[in-house]
């Protein structure tokens, strides 16, 4: 196995993780995986004592006594008994040990995924990922409960079996190492083939589950457009690559194993026939019961070797696997080198103060470098300076981005598709940090504050709502997980959500799943809204939030979300102009520039792009 295929450090990774905790456990599977490979030994060579010294003897006998044969009989049958018992109770532990480590690894790497940086999720396929939980986790369940025991029972048996059988006849025990040369050759030519295409097979089934997962989401699109044929047949083409890699991989398989078999068995006929020229002719004092020793020795010795194919390709995987899961838990998280953090604030003499209980108000806690600590009233003013940004280094999404939000004003972003108004609230959540400029948030550079408190005091609304599986008030409650049923009640009707909430079946306990269940676009949108009020941030961002619902409900999410804005300081994306004319400043963004800014009435006098596109003249692409 090449280099490429086998990976050292993994394994050793993998066995760390087991270590960790089970470390007692796994080193009594060993010692029973020694106990069970020893008694297939010691029965063999049992066998040679059972025929010369019992039943050899017996034949020459006239009047034979079985007494000390069935005695031999039953020393024989409680070495397979404790062979029996020790695989039967290895096999139990390792059930554990295997779900166990996997359930470890899934917690690292859930844990790990919560620290990720959204670049990592906007560059790779949700389906990708699940794949390892399912396909990638599944490889490391069969190496470590079946895999592993086999492979060290495998090494035990070869080693003690080929030591038995010099014992038992130097001269046979040649005859089958020509004969495991022949099927090494063979394990090598065929097996390596193998190894190679399952290690293919797994990354050809995270590429077709991903591709599935896109195409479920994209379900209505695709019925819509009448696009089914032209996804069938991308599918089959996906597919058909995974097909072809499965099936090389399982044909040089399933190869292997009846050609080493019949190998194994011309070795078998072989011994005897040579083992018995040797025993006629006086040749190293083999005896009947010698013979048939060894054939049973020499089946045990070569059985591993046939066994080896399934397991190396089972490595393989598994490995390939391991890796896959261990670059997802090698992904650097997220950077935050934040050191200003948010805290409860109280005025004392018109000084703030931090206070250990809520109060209403917030304050940005700033420790200086020169040990100066000062406090400043969180109140949501956002300055952006020169600000460049692009998703990669050499390609810029925004030019010189200059803007301020004063605390209580209305932003609205206008433009084309990819005119990169969705990437400066990305900027200010910090999902992606600038690549020159300032953006400042109460007078502070928004690197200095630590990413969870700067997103503590902004909300956002998204035109694409996640509800969560559980019941409404806890979708509600995701905004602020202490809130109390009153404040749950209080920001439904703010997002004007109350009145349909209390007519479905439970009311706020109603249960809902991760898609929002038989709710509509809208409700979940005032669920969303509600979720957001709750939390009751200084900031709040809307993203074309009621671009994907009708007319007559718009007008219902609209007023909740105007009840949202009041006294907040608001960004808006959106599409329908009419929801953005009372907004204190309107940026026109084109290709990453600003090219129009002002109020309604300024612009409409300009006469430029924002009025071709309020009057009609011009469409947003």
């Amino acid at each position: 196995m090449s280099k490429k295929k086998f990976d050292k450090a993994t394994l050793l990774r993998l066995l760390k993780i087991i270590f960790q905790t089970y470390k007692i456990q796994f080193f009594i599977v060993m010692v029973l995986v020694v106990i069970s490979s020893l008694t297939s030994v010691a029965s063999s060579l049992f066998i040679q004592t059972l025929i010369d010294d019992y039943i050899s003897p017996m034949l020459l006998e006239e009047n034979p006594v079985f007494t000390r044969l069935f005695k031999a009989l039953a020393t024989m049958a409680c070495i397979y008994l404790v062979g029996i018992l020790a695989t039967y109770i290895y096999n139990r532990m390792m059930a554990k040990i295997s779900q166990g480590t996997l359930k470890t690894i899934r917690d690292e790497m859930f844990e790990k995924m919560q620290k990720l940086p959204i670049k990592y999720f906007d560059t790779h396929t949700h389906g990708d990922i699940m794949s390892y939980y399912t396909n990638d986790a599944d490889t490391l369940r069969e190496l470590i409960s079946r895999g592993m025991p086999q492979m060290v029972s495998m090494a035990i048996t070869i080693i003690t079996t080929f030591v038995a059988m010099i014992y038992t006849s130097p001269y046979l025990t040649i005859l089958v190492l020509f004969g495991l040369f022949a099927m090494l050759k063979v394990t090598k030519n065929i097996g390596g083939k193998s190894s190679t295409y399952f290690i293919k097979q797994q990354e050809s089934m995270a590429k077709a589950n991903g591709y599935i997962e896109e195409m479920i989401n994209g379900q209505k699109v695709i019925k819509v457009f009448s696009h089914e044929k032209q996804a069938i047949e991308s599918f089959e083409k996906i597919n058909e690559e995974l097909c072809t890699d499965s099936t090389l991989a399982n044909r040089y398989s399933n190869i292997l194993m009846p050609a080493l078999a019949n190998l194994g068995n011309i070795l078998f006929v072989l011994i005897g026939v040579v083992g018995g020229l040797l025993a006629i002719n006086g040749i190293g004092g083999l005896t009947v019961g010698a013979i048939a020793s060894f054939l049973n020795l020499s089946k045990s010795f070569t059985m591993p070797i046939t066994q080896l194919s399934n397991q190396i390709n089972t490595v393989v995987m598994a490995i390939a696997g391991a890796k896959r899961i261990f670059a997802l838990m090698d992904e650097e998280p997220e950077q935050d080198n934040g050191y200003v953090t948010l805290v409860n604030a109280k005025k004392v003499n018109g000084e703030i103060q931090e206070a250990k209980n809520y109060t209403g108000m917030w304050a940005w806690k700033h420790q200086h470098h020169d040990g100066r600590l000062e406090y400043i009233e969180l109140k949501g003013h956002i300055e952006l300076t020169n600000v460049d940004f692009g998703y990669e280094p050499d390609k810029l999404v925004l030019h010189d981005i200059s803007l301020y939000a004063k605390p209580g004003q209305k932003i609205a972003f206008v433009g084309a598709t990819g005119a990169g108004k969705t990437t400066i609230t990305n900027l200010l959540n910090r999902f992606y940090d600038i690549e020159d400029g300032k953006i400042r948030y109460d007078g502070i550079n928004i690197n200095k504050i630590k990413k969870e408190d700067l997103r503590k005091s902004l909300g956002i609304v998204l035109q694409d709502v996640n509800l969560f599986t559980g019941t409404i008030r806890d979708n509600i409650k995701y905004g602020n997980e202490k809130a109390t049923n009153k404040e749950v009640i209080e920001a439904a009707k703010l997002a004007n959500a109350h009145n349909f909430i209390m007519h479905l079946p439970k009311g706020y306990d109603t249960m809902i799943d991760g898609n929002g269940g038989s709710l509509s676009q809208g409700q979940k949108q005032l669920i969303s809204i509600a979720r957001a009020a709750i939390a009751n941030p200084p900031v709040m961002i809307l993203d074309e939030a009621t671009s994907s619902i009708d007319t007559r409900t718009e007008k219902i999410v609209q007023d909740g979300m105007d009840k949202l804005m009041e006294g907040r300081t608001v960004f808006v994306i959106a599409h329908r102009l009419s929801t953005v004319r009372n907004s204190k400043a309107i940026i026109v963004l084109d290709h990453g520039r600003i090219i129009e800014r002002g109020d309604h009435e300024d612009l409409i006098a300009q006469k430029g792009t924002y009025y071709r596109l309020y009057t009609g003249a011009f469409e947003l692409e």
